[in-house]
């Protein structure tokens, strides 16, 4: 029988990326209380509706950052087959759901504003829109430190796991984080620009249009967040790794793989089961798969 063993398949940078979130969380929670109160203090509808779309992205934050916890708190538990290495896709999929939301919310605003323009305090929106955009900024720096983005890295002898890569092959928790201060940043920049001609050029519709802008390009983002995570919680398979695999297995020509399930279990590990049929044994199979470094957990079946 096999000896017990661990399923704990965290990404590397599991805690780091816990600890930039909740920073995130905390700047994002601060900015949100300020402009909240500014507008309850001075009556601007301005900064007191930023306010509460940035609670919107704060509490998505927040989920973020709770699932980091919930990974590393249950890592261990044995009610999880495999780990909790997929939670973090769990709420990126989730936080994809309320990203799209947004965008769709922002179009229509816009569309709406776009038909029946409305009086603009130039000045102080565009104030506003600067502040908000330096704690996105702020934000931004700290998540892009936990490899949101990184490359894929293959190699001729084997399939080896990547480091970040935003479609869907890395943290999707810190990529979903990511992307909503993103959305922030970017509705931000599109206010200022529209603010500034708005007030100078006199470009009143301008503002609106950027609206709609910003709502179509968060909209792409959120699909592919949503395509790539619910393609991970659907155990998709990756064909470049079951390539691979068949590979490593088949290559001498002594073994004949005939059915092979392969999924992700973790931001950096997949699992696999290889059903063949041949002389090799199963230690032997094993073996041949060690150089694929994105296998954490292989099953081998001796085909009947």
């Amino acid at each position: 029988m096999a000896e017990p063993h661990e399923h704990v398949f965290l990404g590397s940078g599991h805690d780091r990326n816990a600890r930039r979130t909740v920073w995130v969380v905390v700047l994002t929670a601060v900015m949100m209380v300020a402009e909240i109160a500014a507008g309850l203090a001075f009556g601007s509808m301005a900064l007191l509706a930023d306010g509460v779309h940035m609670a919107t992205h704060a509490g998505a934050l927040a989920v973020a950052a709770l699932a980091y916890r919930f990974a590393r708190r249950h890592a261990h538990d044995r009610r999880f087959s495999f780990g909790t290495g997929k939670v973090g896709d769990l709420a990126g999929f989730a936080s994809a759901v309320v990203l799209g939301i947004f965008a769709i919310g922002i179009a229509a605003e816009s569309a709406a504003r776009l038909m029946n323009p409305a009086e603009v305090a130039f000045g102080q929106a565009a104030l506003v829109a600067t502040i908000g955009l330096g704690v996105n900024l702020a934000s931004a720096a700290l998540l892009s430190g936990g490899h949101a983005h990184g490359h894929d890295h293959h190699h001729a002898h084997g399939y080896h796991h990547d480091h970040g890569h935003p479609h869907g092959h890395g943290d999707n928790n810190l990529r979903s984080a990511y992307l909503h201060v993103l959305a922030d940043a970017l509705t931000s920049v599109l206010a200022i620009v529209a603010l500034v001609a708005g007030r100078y050029l006199g470009w009143v519709w301008l503002d609106p249009l950027m609206g709609i802008v910003g709502g179509a390009v968060i909209a792409r983002w959120s699909w592919g967040l949503m395509r790539d995570t619910a393609g991970i919680l659907l155990d998709v398979s990756d064909p470049a790794l079951e390539a691979a695999i068949r590979e490593r297995v088949e290559g001498r020509g002594d073994v004949r793989i005939t059915d092979l399930h392969v999924w992700r279990v973790g931001p950096e590990a997949h699992a696999a089961i290889v059903s063949v049929t041949g002389a090799a044994s199963g230690a032997e199979i094993r073996e041949r798969l060690r150089p694929i470094h994105a296998l954490a957990h292989v099953t081998v079946e001796a085909a009947g």
